[in-house]
């Protein structure tokens, strides 16, 4: 994001105070609103000293146009990528590692609900290219309820090149595409994994799954050909989740 962009949401400005506030260098909140978010927002942003202005609600929609900001807007620095290198220095290999990788997500939304599934789920990181992918944005935050706050996002040049650094690190590559060979449900995920997700209308690259030592595919039935890509994602995180943990009891 560019200094002086903006996040908007009772939520997603909660999540930024709670986790990033020194990245907010003012609130802004439409007049006369109340009620316990509000109280909340002035509270944390008075602990950390941040400004606080009411301001009409018109001003508002200037600021992030015509979506529902719900009264509240923070205006923010950059949020900061991981690099590669850096992540892969501090990961615990031996604890097999989970990297979502998304080729291509340009939807926010989507952007957005992939990371706040990917956090509940315990992937360890979101890996994005710098071309044709949704950047982290108000819009992104506030589809993610501000998990993308608390999510790794690595960002990279060429996706490909990035596949080959993990695979020499130790990962091995699963790719989700509807002609891969295996039911996801099927597939064993308890090593060193990078996960593609693609978009749902071009699904994975053909050069990106040519990296892959798996592919897999989620089940249809009625002659549906597709799934949202954070839907198909929302099912691949959670059943690397159910393969990881023991079922209870």
């Amino acid at each position: 994001m560019e200094p002086d962009s903006y996040i908007y949401g009772r939520n997603a400005v909660l999540e930024y105070l709670e986790h990033k506030p020194e990245h907010i260098s003012k609130i802004y909140l439409k007049q006369q609103l109340q009620g316990r978010p509000v109280r909340d927002v002035e509270q944390l942003a008075s602990q950390n000293r941040i400004p606080v202005q009411r301001v009409p609600g018109r001003k508002l929609a200037d600021m992030v146009g015509p979506v529902n900001d719900q009264g509240i807007v923070a205006a923010i620095t950059p949020a900061s990528y991981v690099e590669l290198e850096d992540w892969l220095e501090d990961a615990d290999i031996a604890r097999n590692p989970v990297i979502l990788a998304l080729d291509e997500i340009e939807d926010p939304h989507n952007f957005g609900a992939v990371v706040r599934t990917a956090l509940a789920c315990g992937v360890d990181a979101v890996m994005v290219s710098k071309h044709r992918q949704a950047t982290i944005s108000g819009g992104v935050m506030k589809a993610s309820a501000g998990a993308i706050l608390r999510m790794p996002v690595i960002r990279v040049v060429n996706l490909n090149q990035a596949l080959l650094k993990l695979k020499d690190a130790g990962f091995w590559i699963c790719g989700t595409d509807m002609e891969g060979s295996r039911d996801f449900r099927q597939q064993d995920y308890r090593m060193p994994l990078v996960v593609i997700l693609g978009s749902e209308e071009k699904g994975i690259r053909k050069k990106t799954r040519e990296h892959c030592d798996m592919l897999v595919h989620i089940p249809m039935k009625n002659k549906v050909e597709s799934l949202n890509a954070s839907v198909s994602g929302a099912l691949i995180c959670y059943e690397i989740l159910r393969h990881r943990e023991p079922e209870p009891e």
